[in-house]
């Protein structure tokens, strides 16, 4: 796929929202702008992609499928990149692959994939896997609730339901190199364990872009 003249529209979260780099010219979806996209940024810091059960923050509880509708329509592509925050503080359970409402992981990602789909027939859809963590396997999340398993675990969900509607997946747990659990890498490229400063953002926009030109 060629890049130049592309209108990307990048949902997510903290991270799109550029959270850990210095500039916004920094952020890595920015940087698509160096190759001539035309790109729309959606990210709100601690949003979820499944929809919080009990009410916690009016900002962050906009789960990603609530937000499709504000997006621009004209979009070539669309990059999704969420999950972090439903294993960092959210309460929705794991539920089943046969689950299609946003109030379960597994059901919230059918939901979002098939309102991109729908409201995007003609656009490429790319997935975008979390980035590992500095606390990847806690008993209990930020918000004191029990998780139903590690970040991994969110990752195997992303990948599987991508996998069923034949989503290309831009996999950062398993590529990026970035892994705040050691401190050099932490120091490196992720220094709050979290989010990634200008060089990890610098390694998110290479893997995408070869993923987009690949297309």
């Amino acid at each position: 796929m060629k890049l130049e003249g592309l209108k990307i529209n990048f949902l997510g979260d903290s991270i799109t929202e550029g959270h850990g780099a210095s500039l916004p010219e920094n952020f890595f979806w920015k940087r698509f702008e160096r190759d001539g996209c035309i790109c729309r940024g959606y990210g709100i810091g601690g949003t979820r992609i499944a929809e919080q059960q009990v009410p916690y923050d009016e900002r962050m509880d906009q789960y990603f499928a609530s937000r499709v509708d504000s997006m621009e329509k004209d979009a070539d592509v669309v990059v999704i990149f969420g999950g972090t925050n439903d294993y960092g503080h959210g309460d929705a359970a794991k539920g089943y692959m046969t689950d299609r409402t946003p109030n379960t992981f597994y059901g919230a990602l059918h939901d979002l994939y098939q309102k991109v789909l729908k409201r995007y027939p003609k656009a490429k859809v790319v997935v975008m896997t979390p980035l590992h963590r500095a606390e990847e396997d806690r008993a209990y999340n930020e918000r004191g609730i029990r998780n139903w398993g590690t970040l991994m675990d969110y990752v195997k969900i992303i990948r599987e339901v991508a996998q069923y509607y034949a989503l290309p997946v831009v996999d950062l747990y398993k590529e990026s190199g970035i892994e705040p659990q050691e401190d050099f890498l932490k120091e490196r490229y992720c220094p709050d364990g979290l989010h990634p400063n200008d060089d990890g953002h610098e390694i998110i926009y290479r893997l995408l872009k070869v993923k987009l030109q690949q297309m």
